[in-house]
């Protein structure tokens, strides 16, 4: 029994290696969204071990696949389920398209209907309170507001800007060549401001910097020399949002979804927001437009030929 259970996890782990390599290969995508697909099946292996069920990726069953996001949906809202099934439905579905199954088990599995969840956003008002908590004289502070009016002033995932090159500022021209999901590149636009304060951050620290072998292009660098996480990212911000007193959940994306508001509230085109967003649909777009009545109602006021 001992000698199944692990012939039916390196199954698995067969499985999940060779999925991994046709999403990076195949659907060309980033090492974050492969992780967060993988940890879907990830989490059905665990429930499986737990459960003690004997079942292999090529023979699991519907009922089994059923049971498992029952339970799952007593430890997770319904946004985190829907997309534990979509993540499970991609991964059959792979294994259908290779011909090791006939059939996606998951196909008739419905998510949860849930509505669209919009992040909070921050006014131009707020932001400035958010930078004002910065202390510049420290080296990692003149880094620090370089990196959020970057996040705010062009609208870039965290992944984006953790990613800059140094390479892919084309001030000049007035643009940035940024690296998306996919390994996408595509050109934003940056504002007079946000390359004052990249030019300050790059001449007066980066330039005094010891940059350790293979970050030589990374634009903004840790203590050590080496290019910024995530992880450090997201804390710098909770920390800055923490001592401005604002009472909202505020990351790294509320920066991007706050420039995409006040572009579209200040009349910005929706499709000139969808590309500099760097969003394959415009319907993406259309999630972050979250714009309030009040504006709904000068709009009509201000371009109604019956005004």
């Amino acid at each position: 029994m001992v000698f199944f259970f692990i012939l039916v996890a390196m199954n698995w782990n067969h499985a999940i290696k060779d999925y991994k390599h046709y999403l990076k290969i195949e659907r060309g995508l980033s090492e974050n969204s492969i992780i967060s697909y993988t940890l879907d099946v990830e989490r059905l292996i665990k429930y499986l071990e737990d459960q003690h069920i004997i079942s292999s990726p090529i023979s699991i069953d519907k009922e089994v696949l059923q049971q498992f996001v029952f339970e799952t949906a007593k430890l997770v809202n319904p946004r985190s389920q829907s997309r534990i099934i979509s993540g499970l439905k991609s991964f059959f579905s792979y294994l259908v398209f290779e011909e090791y199954r006939e059939s996606n088990p998951m196909e008739l599995i419905e998510s949860p209907k849930i509505g669209r969840k919009l992040p909070d956003t921050l006014s131009v008002e707020e932001i400035d309170q958010i930078i004002a908590q910065i202390d510049l004289s420290t080296p990692e502070g003149e880094r620090n507001r370089a990196i959020i009016e970057t996040l705010y002033g062009c609208g870039l995932r965290v992944s984006e800007v953790i990613s800059l090159k140094l390479s892919s500022l084309f001030f000049s021209e007035g643009y940035i060549s940024v690296t998306g999901k996919g390994d996408k590149q595509r050109f934003v636009p940056i504002g007079e401001l946000t390359q004052k304060y990249i030019n300050i951050y790059k001449s007066e620290i980066r330039n005094h910097m010891n940059v350790q072998s293979g970050h030589e292009d990374t634009l903004f660098l840790n203590r050590r020399g080496r290019q910024l996480t995530r992880a450090m990212v997201f804390t710098i911000i909770k920390r800055l949002v923490e001592k401005s007193n604002i009472n909202k959940k505020v990351s790294p994306h509320t920066f991007r979804h706050s420039f995409a508001t006040h572009l579209l509230e200040n009349g910005a085109d929706l499709r000139a927001i969808q590309l500099m967003l760097g969003h394959e649909s415009i319907t993406t777009t259309e999630i972050y437009m979250h714009v309030d009545r009040t504006h709904l109602q000068e709009v009509i006021h201000n371009f109604h030929p019956r005004r």
